[in-house]
């Protein structure tokens, strides 16, 4: 069995670096109105706080829409209220991906910003290459700003790096990076980043191979913490370069482990944790009523984060079941790798989500 303290001074190294890299960030890039990135906020008292957008001025709110699960609405008119409603009540980050839904995600979203709602909000997609060049990034990018109803994003991202061989074929001459400075050079994209939630030294390395990017999407949750761990491992890389985090799965994808008596953990304590580590911008989780949103509502407004001793004792809860990654099956299987995914990779396809 590991030493029972090794988790937990790995969370406290890990928590002191991103602070070392925030401090360090902020004296270079110096945020409008003062303070630091895990508690800045622009809004009034019992409003959503936002937090600067890595090393740009923009504010984005702490939550943010998850496009998959607002595919997942019982009908569009659904989804049309639940966006309207987060974006009434002070959230305004709103994630997709070109392929959500088999692209309903997009289409029901751009519907929804319809009528001066899409000035209101920090669009952000995916372009779902999956290792295919540029040109395709492109043709995609265009299908998704007609989908959306808009001229252009305010964050485009490389969805779902999770392949040893994904960074050398991002950055290889005619690969999706070109097309990332294409659309930006267009006007078409004010922002670029990438997405992922299977290896930590993947994200790593995308960082290291040398590209500005301006925004990583990666699993922030408890159990990440202590297994294949993006928090350790790339979140202060990402801070001291002034790359914004965007936080997903803080209920580990579905909400699996809080079913199992086990877990000794609700999922708002959860969704707490993930939103209270320092160094993330927004936490993006999926709404897809309205009986969910109004939970995450009532946590989000006027938030004040989890102090450092919470957290270790969040860290230490599910330290006993954390470890191999039963839980965070988006690390350890095939559930969240999609059927194009496998595909373009060559993977055998049986388990993929299609």
């Amino acid at each position: 069995m590991s030493d029972p303290g090794y988790s937990r001074r790995r969370f406290l190294n890990s928590a002191a670096a991103v602070s070392a890299g925030m401090a360090l960030t902020e004296w270079a890039l110096p945020m409008r109105g003062g303070g630091e990135q895990r508690d800045a906020s622009t809004s009034e008292p019992g409003a959503i706080p936002r937090r600067k957008f890595g090393r740009h001025s923009d504010q984005v709110s702490i939550l943010g829409i998850g496009g998959h699960h607002l595919g997942s609405a019982a009908s569009v008119e659904d989804a049309t209220t639940i966006l309207h409603e987060a974006v009434d009540n002070g959230i305004n980050f709103c994630d997709n991906a070109w392929e959500y839904n088999d692209h309903r995600s997009e289409e029901w979203m751009g519907l929804a910003l319809k009528g001066g709602y899409r000035d209101k909000v920090f669009l952000m997609t995916k372009v779902c290459t999956h290792g295919r060049d540029g040109s395709v990034a492109m043709q995609m990018l265009e299908e998704s700003l007609g989908r959306l109803g808009t001229d252009h994003l305010d964050l485009w991202q490389i969805h779902a790096v999770v392949y040893d061989n994904d960074p050398d074929l991002a950055y290889r001459k005619g690969g999706v990076i070109e097309a990332l400075d294409r659309a930006k050079q267009q006007g078409k994209v004010r922002y670029v980043g990438y997405t992922g939630h299977k290896d930590p030294r993947i994200h790593k390395r995308m960082i290291d191979m040398g590209y500005t990017w301006d925004s990583v999407q990666f699993p922030i949750n408890a159990f990440d913490a202590q297994f294949r761990s993006f928090q350790q491992i790339v979140l202060p890389e990402a801070v001291k370069r002034g790359i914004a985090v965007l936080g997903m799965k803080p209920l580990n994808g579905d909400g699996g482990p809080f079913h199992h008596a086990e877990v000794k953990l609700t999922a708002e304590q959860a969704l707490r944790y993930a939103m209270s580590v320092p160094g993330v911008t927004t936490t993006i989780t999926g709404m897809e009523s309205l009986a969910v949103l109004r939970q995450n509502l009532a946590l989000a407004k006027g938030f004040q984060p989890m102090n450092e001793t919470e957290m270790q004792q969040i860290v230490a809860s599910v330290q006993t079941v954390a470890g191999d990654g039963r839980f965070e099956t988006y690390k350890t299987s095939l559930r969240y790798d999609d059927i194009v995914t496998r595909q373009m990779h060559e993977q055998p396809l049986k388990g993929a989500h299609s």
